[in-house]
């Protein structure tokens, strides 16, 4: 025997110590995407979970996009990188111009509509495919001569 037993002892113990540590570290380091998921109410942290246990048996090839999935959901914003911007109750300084604009424009538009509606009459009847002249025979019907 070489040297003393007390010391292979004490050396197996250490190789023990080191191979127990070993295997909660890395069950430990693969639970860090629930944890992540957990702490921001993410509402896929069942199946983060669920993909870390599998990635212990993949070779570790899941665990960083199982990270990445666990860190994008945020409580405030939710899939977005940015904070969702505050909604002001108050009207804008430019609410009124663009009021104004509004009734601006469908006083336009029903100007146009009239000013066209009133040049149809007096232009009479626009001629059809076939280059005849079309007339109106009673009610709304225009027919071809």
């Amino acid at each position: 025997m070489i040297g003393d037993p007390y010391l292979n002892y004490f050396a197996l113990g250490v190789l023990l110590f080191v191979v127990v540590v070993l295997f909660y570290g890395i069950i430990a380091v693969h639970d860090i995407p629930h944890l992540i998921a957990k702490s921001r109410s993410h509402p896929h942290q069942d199946a983060i979970h669920a993909a870390g246990w599998v990635s212990l048996f993949t070779l570790h090839a899941l665990w960083p996009f199982l990270w990445i999935w666990a860190m994008v959901y945020r409580p405030d914003s939710g899939w977005g990188i940015a904070a969702a911007p505050e909604v002001d109750a108050r009207p804008s300084p430019h609410a009124s111009e663009l009021e104004d604009m509004r009734q601006r424009i469908s006083h336009l538009e029903s100007k146009a509509k009239s000013e066209a509606r009133s040049s149809r009459e007096t232009m009479g009847p626009e001629p059809n495919v076939n280059g005849e002249a079309a007339t109106k025979t009673g009610g709304d019907q225009w027919t071809s001569y």
